[in-house]
């Protein structure tokens, strides 16, 4: 894409890019207010009917997503005009979501400014080897990264890892504003969610706040999985990469059915997103819709986003992700052609 169609393109965007503070309260009081209407009448129903519970609880798991997108957008601070109000609302849904603000803030901010470049992989993203670099690996290094790229570890055990450990440790050079920011998130969860088993007791702050917050969080990370591995996703080497091309061509549109784009904050709308991090998740769409170029995305419906859960590795010279039977078939290939070459040398 030429200088001159990049900026065409962020010019396009950038009537999106601004918040609009009623349509932010408006989506805090549909958002927040129906979730603790939700778990309400989850432990309500506990008495009653377990399966009833589960119901409330599992539609409060997709208002958990949706809260953790006004969270997101905080972090960019796309979702109030205001800083402090954004920084404000963030930690106060970082704490319904379990997530440290700051902290997040920090490592969602290296994610946007490194997506899809070979050369600064490791912070706020999925873990992703080459094919050169797994073959290199060490027999450990290959086994854990078998286990992590693994569905059952990835979304069983990795929403545990996010919410129960990541989140409540800071880096070790984290700056004072962060570390505090952490502490505070953690206090504040201790005394909001302590409060509940405390009052509802522990069996149903089990079933209903545990299980509605592994949910989410298991669902979260399928979103942010899927949105970065599809077949032909964009990844380069960085003397190649290319911030836009990496927005529109390394994030996905993810075409979901209305009631879960409208649960996911619009977040299937990734590429966009990626293009114009200060867009409000209620005017992607909309930025979207408006722009053609944008229309070019991958796009992936729920039933061909299953297909993404076999890709394990990248393939930089085809750019396309493969399976690790197809990773085996590149490798013996390569080394017909080694041993080809060898005899034809010695033939000579």
């Amino acid at each position: 894409m030429s200088k001159a169609k990049t900026a065409q393109l962020h010019k396009s965007v950038r009537p999106y890019t601004f918040a609009d503070n009623k349509k932010s309260i408006i989506q805090i009081l549909n958002t927040i207010l129906p979730l603790f209407i939700s778990w309400t009448l989850a432990y309500i129903s506990i008495s009653y009917s377990i399966l009833l519970a589960l119901v409330f609880t599992i539609l409060a798991s997709g208002l958990i997503i949706r809260t953790f997108i006004i969270f997101h957008d905080c972090t960019h601070g796309s979702f109030f005009h205001n800083k402090k109000l954004n920084d404000t609302v963030g930690t106060i849904t970082g704490v319904l979501t379990m997530f440290p603000y700051a902290k997040w803030k920090r490592e969602h901010a290296i994610h946007h400014a490194s997506s899809s470049n070979l050369d600064a992989r490791g912070v706020g993203d999925i873990w992703v080897m080459t094919v050169d670099e797994y073959e290199d690996a060490s027999k450990w290094q290959r086994f854990a990264y078998r286990m992590y790229r693994n569905p059952f570890v990835l979304f069983g055990l990795g929403p545990i890892y996010l919410v129960i450990i990541s989140g409540r440790f800071n880096r070790k050079d984290a700056r004072k504003k962060e570390r505090n920011n952490t502490y505070l998130t953690n206090i504040l969860i201790v005394l909001f969610y302590g409060a509940i088993a405390f009052i509802v007791g522990w069996q149903a702050f089990l079933i209903v706040q545990v299980v509605s917050m592994y949910i989410a969080a298991s669902l979260g990370i399928w979103l942010f999985y899927i949105q970065h591995t599809f077949e032909d996703s964009y990844f380069e080497e960085e003397s190649e990469w290319d911030y836009v091309k990496a927005a529109v061509d390394g994030s996905s549109y993810y075409k979901l059915p209305r009631l879960f784009q409208w649960l996911t904050g619009n977040i299937g709308y990734h590429h966009v997103h990626h293009l114009a991090p200060r867009v409000p998740n209620y005017n992607l769409e909309e930025a979207h819709e408006s722009t053609p170029p944008l229309h070019q995305a991958t796009t992936i419906t729920f039933k061909t986003s299953l297909e993404s859960l076999k890709y394990r590795v990248y393939d930089p010279k085809n750019k396309v992700f493969i399976t690790f039977r197809e990773k085996k078939r590149i490798i013996n290939k390569r080394l017909k052609q080694v041993g080809l070459n060898q005899v034809s040398t010695e033939g000579k």
